[in-house]
Formats: structure tokens, sequence, C-alpha cells
């Protein structure tokens, strides 16, 4: 419809880049072998500058896309978990972490070849060469083992040592007694061995990777699946009543709110402190946070609770291997305290390194998050009404105008 967009501070052009990832969205991805986007005209846009946006060169699209909670939630309430694992493992996302492990498995077959090879160029007429190679290969383990230790050894050093001595010397005894060990060949034989003990090596590197990758976006929805069932949001694979509230969460720290309303953290707080409370979980302060961030006396408590709430959430993904929801920010707080208490926008900047863009956008989220928290706790509608009558007031009514 348009071809700006508010970046914070004011409406600037889009850019070739970002033209390419809205027309990109064009056709559909398997069906389509090709898509069309129709920009809408109006006075401000010159047809030049929207030709030059689409013959500028084509940029490489790149899907940052990750399973969040709401999105499983909502996942589940539409389809059984197996369709929605399926239907998450079809996504772009899961598409281009595929193509990378292509190049992996090429890597691997060569090096399997390889492999192959040094094998067969490093056997032995008087024996089992692999076989040999393995005392050689754990006596160097044992030795490399000493080493890193050192004088670091928790425990009783001298047995520790004694005990790796007479390992070696066994281990030494049963190499000089093996047939290969006499081959006139042994060391020729034995570089050629090691190079294939290396590319073998590498080789479960590149395996490691390739399982880190393959089926990445389906194995994350698992493990946030995994994460709302232990807090009782999914029960026998169906969304439970705390299940439900979430799906109508969007906010990027959708699990942190919906526990703070399960808890009740919200309930009893009157709009400004609600407005305060909230920002925490929208502001992202762009610089450095604040040693002591100036905090109502009335949110001393709530505020307490909210930031325990996050760490026993951040305990509890890291349990899952999952990225943690992300801390709180109390830097906002003030600020939003005392618009939604009425104060001028001027006198609420004069102080802080908060610019005007970043006032208006935080505001214009918050307003989103309550309305958010009105079709998911309804029987909150009167304190968030006030709420957002107190903030959706001056500049922020006319950025949404201009928007």
């Amino acid at each position: 419809e348009k071809l700006t967009k508010w970046n914070g501070e004011t409406h600037a052009a889009i850019t070739p880049g970002e033209y390419t990832q809205l027309t990109g969205r064009a056709g559909r991805r398997g069906i389509d072998i090709e898509g069309n986007a129709v920009v809408l005209w109006n006075e401000t846009i010159d047809s030049g500058t929207a030709a030059g946006l689409a013959s500028t060169r084509t940029y490489p699209l790149r899907s940052s896309f990750s399973p969040t909670y709401n999105m499983s939630a909502n996942l589940i309430s539409r389809f059984n978990r197996e369709l929605a694992r399926t239907s998450l493992a079809a996504s772009f996302a899961q598409f281009q972490a595929d193509r990378a492990v292509v190049g992996l498995t090429k890597q691997i077959g060569k090096s399997d070849k390889l492999i192959a090879q040094y094998v067969q160029e490093s056997e032995c007429h008087l024996g089992n060469f692999k076989n040999y190679m393995s005392y050689r290969v754990e006596i160097k383990a044992i030795e490399r083992e000493v080493v890193a230790q050192g004088r670091n050894y928790r425990g009783n050093r001298k047995e520790f040592l004694k005990n790796s001595e007479d390992r070696i010397t066994s281990l030494r005894k049963d190499m000089k007694s093996d047939p290969c060990h006499q081959c006139p060949e042994r060391e020729a034989h034995a570089r050629i061995a090691e190079k294939g003990e290396r590319l073998q090596r590498e080789n479960l590197g590149l395996i490691k990777r390739i399982e880190d990758r393959t089926n990445v976006i389906p194995k994350t929805f698992d493990r946030i699946i995994s994460v709302l069932t232990e807090l009782e949001y999914i029960k026998n694979d169906a969304l439970t009543e705390n299940g439900k509230i979430l799906t109508k969460i969007y906010a990027e720290t959708d699990l942190l709110i919906s526990e703070i309303l399960r808890k009740g953290i919200l309930n009893d707080l009157p709009a400004a402190e609600l407005v305060a409370l909230l920002s925490t979980c929208v502001f992202e302060n762009r610089g450095e946070k604040s040693n002591s961030p100036r905090i109502p006396k009335s949110l001393n408590e709530p505020l307490e609770k909210l930031v325990k709430t996050w760490g026993e959430l951040t305990i509890l993904e890291g349990n899952f291997n999952l990225s943690t929801q992300r801390e709180p920010d109390l830097d906002f707080i003030w600020q939003s305290y005392r618009w939604a208490s009425g104060h001028s926008l001027t006198s609420i900047l004069r102080d802080s390194e908060v610019t005007v863009g970043d006032f208006v956008r935080v505001m214009r989220q918050l307003i989103d998050l309550l309305g958010q928290l009105l079709n998911a706790r309804p029987e909150m509608r009167i304190v968030i009404r006030e709420a957002l009558k107190r903030i959706d007031r001056g500049i922020i009514s006319y950025s949404a105008v201009t928007a």
C-alpha cells in the first residue's frame, strides 16, 4: 500500500532489500513458479522510484523464523501435534537449513572414500594393522590426559600418575607383541592410518553439525511443547485453559506475560502501575542499562514477583536447551508510569535518554499488548480500558492517525 515504513524516528522510504523481502512473499512456495506484487498508487509515490526498486538486482532471502510459545500453542489448538510438527518441517527456514546440510553431506562422502583408501593402503601383510594402531592411539590419549591434568589433578596425584604409567606399560607390551610391530614398513603404514583417523574425527564433527541442523525447527517445537507441558499449558497434547490464554498473547515475551497472568501478578494493579509493569516486557534499551532505574514504590512487590518468574522460566528453558525469554527491562518503568499518570511528554523526556521516536514506538506496543490482554482476560477489561485511555493520547494518538 505504501513504500515507506516507520523506523522509530521517521517514515523512511524502504530499501531495495526490504522491497525484495516484501515481494518475496508473492506466490505460494512449491505451487506457483512465479508471483506478482502490486504497488498501490497514490500522489506521494513516484512511479520511477517504484520501478527502480523493482528492477534493482535481487537479494537472497534469509529466514529468521523460529517457533514461539504462542505459535506452538496455536498450532496445537488447530492441529494435532504430529501434523503441527510436519507443517513446521516444511517451513522455508527448515528448507534453508536442509540446503546447508547438502554441502556437509558431500564433504563426508569425499572423506569416506579417502578413509577407505587409507585403510587399504595401510594394510599390513603381517596382521591387522587397525588393531595395532588402536594401541598407539590409546597410549597417546593417556599421555595427553597426564599432560592436561598436570599439577591441577584433583585427587591423589601420585596414584593417578602410577595408574597411568601402569596402563601405558601394559599397552606397550601388547603393542610390541602384535605381529605388525615387526613390519619394516610399520611407520609408513602408521602415517597413512593416522591420516584416516584424522579424517574420521573430522567426519564425526560434520555428522554432529548435520544432526544439529536437520529438523532444527521441529526439534525446537518439541522442546517448546515440553516446556508448555511442564507448566501445564498442555495436557495429553491438548491445550489447558492457561494454554488457551497463551494463544492470545503475541508479544516477544509471550510465555512470561502468560505466566504473570496465570500467577495473578497483574491482578488489582491500578491502570498506571499496570502500564509500567508491562513496559518491562516490551521495552528494550538500545544503550547501557541503568544501574538504578527509578521505580514507583507501589510496584516493588509486583516487580519482584515478575523478575522471580522470569528467573524460574530461564532455568526451565535451559533444562530443555531453549533460548530463554528476554530479561525484563526496567528502564522504561518510570517514563511509562508518568505518562499513564497524566504528565506531559516534555516533562517525561527532559531527564531521559529515550528519544521521542522510541517513546512513541514503545507506547504503541503497550497499546497493542493491552489489546491482547483485553482479549485474553476480559475480566480485567475495566482496568485495561482505563490504561488504554490514559496512554492513547496526544502524540501517541496522532502517530496512529499518520502512520
